[in-house]
């Protein structure tokens, strides 16, 4: 194999694929990019753990054809450092493989192409494209409250449900919980023309990856496809597919509360801003103690927010509206934090009930018309 190929071209290539290059392994070909080159200008990259993969073609000049695959790291560290615009792989029948550029050359080893893990089928006529900036806006409202590593398997991921317009996106753990739903375009690509309603569970590393991969520009769009055991999107150039996490998710409608004994009604940046400073206590390692929460004390239209530990205290206090009676809860500074940033809008409303009852962030104003959010949260016990 021999080709010789724009360097900037293939260190942006490459960039995302790294996302997809298992790292130290019993299968030394998932730690490396697949190089297939095709007469006469096709070069086609491809990356694949086992879980997810990301494949990509760009334009190089193949002299010789041929198929292999080189350590994903060490490839993508020779091509930063390499002088010159210009340069020229070639792969030998022993397995060496050299690239150069100008004067400079480096060897290094490369494994037969077949040894790559067999890829899942690319191709389906079961799918629909949406805006790219509405699923990275919904995936950064939920994602945070993806379980990892969660004894019930389903919650390490998003559940997606889609409709004809309506895209709905859950993400859950043992403690918070964020639903978003906006009705949105969405372009039935289904080969049998059949409406569309699908219903899957996208793995947490796979949204990590696709949220770094998809921009926020509404008038740029992502295709997707699915198979029974996988989902394929399809992000410009670039091709990112993903095994689903297989099984039923949760029941989500039935643990929420709808019917709170409470509600305050207050500015999103003042509760995010005071809730930042009792960070400065919660967050803060002290040996030999757990890290403290933060405790909300509703005192007659006042909130007063007050976190203590044995490196010092902080209090701050809102005025909100109030709806029922006064209520001292206690929550995980962070997990809360969390869940009002992703609640955008510029007032939040609060739904409560008791000190050991989860509660409700959803926007009160200023928030989008053709969404609807709800992120809940479970508090922690207080100590007497």
């Amino acid at each position: 194999m021999k080709i010789v190929f724009d360097r900037q071209t293939v260190l942006a290539a490459t960039a995302p694929l790294m996302a997809a290059a298992g790292g130290k392994s019993t299968l030394p070909a998932i730690e490396g990019i697949r190089i297939e080159a095709r007469m006469p200008d096709t070069c086609i990259l491809t990356t694949y753990d086992l879980e997810k993969g990301l494949q990509t073609t760009i334009e190089a000049q193949v002299l010789e054809e041929g198929c292999y695959i080189i350590n994903a790291q060490k490839f993508n560290q020779t091509m930063r450092v390499m002088d010159g615009s210009e340069v020229m792989l070639t792969v030998d029948k022993n397995l060496s493989a050299v690239i150069e550029s100008g004067k400079s050359s480096h060897k290094m080893n490369a494994l037969k192409g077949e040894e790559f893990p067999e890829l899942p089928l690319l191709q389906s006529e079961r799918g629909f494209s949406l805006p790219a900036g509405t699923l990275r806006e919904m995936m950064g409202k939920t994602m945070y409250a993806m379980g990892v590593n969660d004894q019930r398997n389903v919650l390490n991921g998003t559940y997606f449900e889609v409709e004809n317009d309506k895209l709905l996106l859950v993400a859950c753990d043992s403690f918070k919980l964020a639903k978003c739903s906006m009705k949105t375009t969405i372009e039935n690509k289904n080969a049998d023309g059949t409406d569309l309603r699908y219903r899957f569970i996208v793995p947490v590393k796979t949204v990590n990856e696709l949220y770094k991969l998809i921009s926020g520009d509404e008038k740029s769009e992502v295709r997707i496809h699915m198979t029974r055991k996988h989902i394929i999107f399809y992000i410009g150039e670039l091709i990112f597919f993903s095994r689903l996490v297989d099984g039923d998710y949760i029941d989500f409608d039935r643990i929420i509360i709808r019917q709170h004994k409470i509600y305050i009604t207050l500015d999103r940046e003042d509760l995010l801003s005071a809730l930042d400073r009792a960070a400065l206590i919660t967050e803060e390692r002290v040996a030999g103690s757990v890290r403290s929460h933060v405790k909300l004390q509703l005192d007659s239209g006042l909130l007063k927010i007050l976190a203590a530990s044995a490196a010092g205290s902080t209090y701050d206090e809102i005025e909100v509206e109030q709806e029922g009676g006064d209520l001292l809860i206690a929550f995980n500074n962070r997990f809360l934090i969390d869940s009002v940033r992703a609640c955008e809008c510029d007032k939040v409303r609060i739904a409560l009930s008791s000190p050991l009852t989860s509660v409700n962030i959803e926007p009160a104003e200023g928030g989008k018309e053709e969404c609807e959010d709800l992120f809940m949260l479970l508090p922690v016990r207080m100590k007497e």
